[in-house]
């Protein structure tokens, strides 16, 4: 755990926000030592943050047990120099126990993700993200996608629960999130946080800055750190014409390739993971892993990818 407020610490975004993947051995255990390169090697790269055992280090397929040992095992190789904030999900009771796991592991916050399967209203929503923050003393970032989405007022609501310290969107609808920002800064003196958190977020993250969110997850820094950096970096200068190369010949082929498969947004990243050179394994059922065109389409994004950062400069 790191010392200073999670909340000051990410926000001034000085790098993508990185979701490892979590590593199986060929029996489909943990592989621990593998993880702990995976993350490491992130920290060294320029993550602003870890964000261990999320939706792209699966948690829906971890046992209680194996999530706190991932969590463990992300903090020992933060070490300190950025924040690890890990997930909570499910219902109440669940989402309580993940929470605790993940205090005594050393994280510095929670992503809370949605409630398992219930289409709920807006006061039941609030009274459990509400009650999860009343449990615990680590700061939440409250995700909004599926079946957890939230009117302008409720954000409210949320921003002025102590503990609850942030948004992350997985939904992509800029008016209401603009309708969100609004109703926040006007009626919350405190900052609050948000993120994007769609799937390969850079191809949206021009219009989200336009709203004035600057956080964004990405999944690119898993498997090809240099592009996400560079793109961040551009993003961060208005260096336009570097972004537009980077969105047009890159991420946007990207995304397309991603839209093929359902759960790519997961298994794709892990084949990433492994054509750099780092043995992760595949994903655990219900997900499964991308066929070998895929994974060598992919190949040559990233070779394409690279090569732009070259001829760019």
């Amino acid at each position: 755990m790191t010392s200073a407020p999670l909340a000051a610490r990410l926000g001034v975004p000085s790098g993508p926000v990185f979701f490892p993947v979590t590593a199986y051995g060929p029996d489909g255990a943990l592989a621990p030592d593998v993880f702990r390169a995976h993350v490491r090697q992130g920290v060294e790269a320029g993550a602003a943050a870890v964000f261990a055992c999320c939706g792209t280090g699966e948690f829906h397929a971890l046992t209680p047990e194996e999530f706190q040992d991932c969590v463990r095992t992300a903090v020992e190789a933060a070490g300190g120099r950025v924040p690890v904030v890990a997930a909570t999900g499910y219902g109440p009771a669940l989402a309580v126990r993940y929470a605790r796991l993940a205090e005594e592991a050393g994280a510095d916050g929670l992503l809370a993700l949605p409630p398992y399967l219930v289409a709920a209203g807006q006061e039941g929503l609030l009274r459990h993200y509400q009650e999860l923050a009343a449990s615990t003393s680590l700061p939440i970032i409250v995700y909004q996608r599926d079946n957890a989405l939230f009117t302008p007022g409720t954000v409210v609501r949320l921003a002025r629960t102590d503990g609850v310290i942030g948004l992350k969107d997985g939904l992509g609808d800029l008016d209401l999130m603009q309708r969100i920002v609004s109703a926040v800064r006007t009626e919350v003196p405190e900052d609050f946080l948000y993120f994007n958190g769609l799937p390969t977020a850079e191809q949206t993250q021009l219009a989200y800055r336009g709203i004035g969110i600057t956080l964004y997850s990405s999944a690119v820094f898993c498997f090809a750190p240099e592009i996400a950096l560079a793109f961040h970096k551009a993003l961060t200068a208005g260096d336009d014409p570097a972004v537009h190369r980077l969105l047009d010949g890159f991420y946007r082929p990207l995304v397309e390739l991603r839209a093929e498969g359902r759960g790519y947004a997961v298994s794709l990243v892990k084949a990433g993971v492994r054509l750099r050179g780092l043995d992760v394994g595949g994903v655990r059922p219900p997900l499964h892993d991308p066929p070998a065109e895929h994974i060598e389409r992919l190949g040559r994004l990233i070779d394409r990818g690279r090569a732009l950062l070259r001829d760019g400069g």
